[in-house]
């Protein structure tokens, strides 16, 4: 009995001219959630069948924050030299060219100053995509000089991390973004200028032993990674299992490092809901 035909009849398209769905239409969440991307735009980047937050970058964080998506870009032209000719599988001023033109940016944090809710904030947000976040000296100079805006113009700080850690190219001299951008929010509160922290997916290293952790107001979106070491490194370390869900953002909330953890699309509003109430404003819609 012939239980399979191979047959051609009423099939018009060569193989050569057929055509595979196009890609980025559809974004699959890691619970296996299906997502048209158009859809996923439209819900800041959120799943919305599970709540997962999708990566994204300052562009995008600027978009959300910003009234109109107006803003004033600080420190456009600083760029990581080579004082320490570090060199492994790449030399460090390739792989530098090599990061700018796959992602456009000069280095892993852009900062900015513009109106939400019609009230001015400095931003200074991270892009995992550039060399994985890592914190460079152009990281820690351009989150200084934008606490430095803040100082010099009165105005809120708000810094959005995401992050490996520090960069391994610029060994101490990486570390030591450190101890500057320390001092630096330690004059925004001296002077009494609100500084909030988000962290997101995810914020470890030497970020969150500096100014990820070091916020008036510690905030984080659903679900991201937050810590100093990474899970498997604390767990050998300690030779102990680790809590379920240890250095989530929830876990962190539950023992008391995180003020609030907000959705993405909610993000504007309890920033500025913060910044009114401490600011002694009436609040805003």
């Amino acid at each position: 009995m012939t239980w399979f035909k191979r047959t051609t009849k009423g099939i018009t398209t060569t193989t050569e001219e057929k055509k595979d769905t196009p890609k980025g239409l559809w974004y699959k969440s890691p619970t296996g959630k299906i997502v048209d991307t158009e859809e996923l735009e439209k819900n800041f980047y959120v799943s919305p069948e599970d709540g997962y937050h999708v990566r994204i970058g300052s562009k995008e964080y600027f978009e959300i924050l910003f009234d109109d998506n107006k803003f004033k870009e600080l420190d456009t032209n600083l760029e990581s030299k080579d004082p320490l000719k570090f060199e492994d599988t790449k030399n460090y001023p390739e792989r530098l060219k090599t990061a700018q033109a796959k992602t456009n940016l000069k280095d892993a944090v852009r900062t900015a100053v513009g109106k939400s809710k019609g009230k001015d904030l400095v931003v200074a947000c991270m892009d995992f995509a550039f060399i994985g976040g890592s914190m460079g000296s152009v990281v820690g100079e351009k989150i200084a000089r934008a606490a430095d805006y803040s100082l010099k113009n009165n105005i809120p700080l708000m810094v959005i991390s995401k992050s490996g850690g520090a960069r391994m190219m610029e060994a101490a001299l990486s570390l030591m973004q450190l101890a500057k951008t320390s001092v630096k929010l330690a004059q925004l509160a001296d002077a009494g200028i609100p500084y909030i922290s988000l962290c997101t997916d995810p914020t470890t290293g030497g970020i969150t032993a500096s100014f990820a952790m070091l916020g008036d107001i510690n905030i984080a979106e659903p679900g991201a990674l937050i810590g100093f070491a990474g899970p498997r490194i604390v767990k050998d370390t300690t030779g102990k299992d680790l809590p379920e869900g240890f250095q989530t953002s929830e876990f962190l909330l539950e023992h008391g490092f995180l003020d609030f953890i907000t959705h993405r699309k909610e993000l504007k509003n309890k920033v500025n809901q913060y910044l009114d109430l401490v600011l002694n404003q009436p609040l805003r819609a």
